[in-house]
């Protein structure tokens, strides 16, 4: 029993020693000229969130916010013996209003203090899309394919190759979302695809369309610009922060895409899929 008493006090004071060391650690650190520092500069890097801005039926997304890790840019600091700002660590904020599972509203564009902008590409059942193909992968930009289920049907075998570079919506038959295909090509652009989120795609308010949609999780698309005729005119008369932009897939629109890149480039638009517009 002696034995026992003995052992049980050996090991409660190794106990007491690695938390008395690590409580001493702490003490230090805390008055640490880096740490110090850091408490003292932390709230002039820090960004708060912007929430979502909600209109009537329609949602804009917000901006997350970042706050400073003191604990990791403490001990990457420490490395250097000093306190370098463009060495502090961050830890995502999200707005407390998001556009995160709010698939009951229309999206019908990004927020509008990013310099971004979004092409989409309406794809129905005969469409080429290896000439539009061609012409993003010069330009090195990503961009959205709305694809019809008739398409799709045709083209199954290039869903996988689409989706590790492009966002794939998902466009029914005809734009129709009460049509069981709706369903069906959600399951396939998430299966075969990979893809984790669906969108949906409306040229006006359609509220039965909104329905379906909410019910499968997916957003509701409404571009903010929707080409008909003349690519390059009615997109430079109507460009802007956050412009989702719905194109055909008509030749006029191939002859004049890499002009409208071109474009965008120069007044310094950053286009992205609409994965990345709406990640907050």
């Amino acid at each position: 029993m002696k034995r026992f008493f003995e052992t049980l006090g050996f090991v409660c004071l190794i106990c007491f020693s690695f938390f008395y060391t690590e409580k001493t650690m702490d003490v230090v650190k805390e008055v640490d000229e880096i740490m110090v520092t850091l408490k003292e500069q932390e709230q002039k890097y820090q960004v708060p969130a912007e929430n979502a801005s909600i209109d009537g039926d329609i949602i804009t997304p917000g901006i997350s916010g970042k706050i400073v890790n003191r604990k990791e840019s403490y001990e990457q600091m420490k490395h250097y013996g000093k306190f370098y700002p463009s060495l502090l660590k961050y830890d995502k904020v999200s707005p407390e209003v998001s556009i995160k599972d709010r698939y009951d509203l229309y999206v019908r564009s990004g927020n509008p203090n990013i310099r971004q902008v979004s092409l989409l590409f309406l794809i129905e059942k005969n469409t080429e899309i290896d000439s539009l193909i061609s012409i993003l992968k010069k330009e090195e930009i990503g961009a959205t394919f709305f694809i019809d289920a008739n398409w799709l049907n045709q083209n199954q075998e290039r869903l996988t190759e689409l989706t590790e570079t492009y966002t794939i919506g998902n466009y029914s038959i005809g734009g129709d979302y009460e049509q069981d295909s709706f369903t069906w090509m959600n399951t396939i652009i998430k299966r075969i695809g990979g893809q984790k989120q669906s969108y949906c795609l409306v040229t006006e308010k359609n509220q039965s369309a909104l329905k379906h949609c909410t019910q499968e999780k997916n957003y509701t698309i409404y571009p903010s610009i929707i080409v008909k005729e003349n690519p390059y005119t009615e997109i430079t008369s109507q460009i802007k922060n956050g412009s989702i932009i719905l194109l055909p897939s008509h030749q006029q629109v191939k002859e004049e895409l890499k002009t409208v890149i071109t474009y965008l480039k120069q007044k310094g638009y950053q286009i992205v899929t609409l994965e990345q517009m709406l990640t907050e």
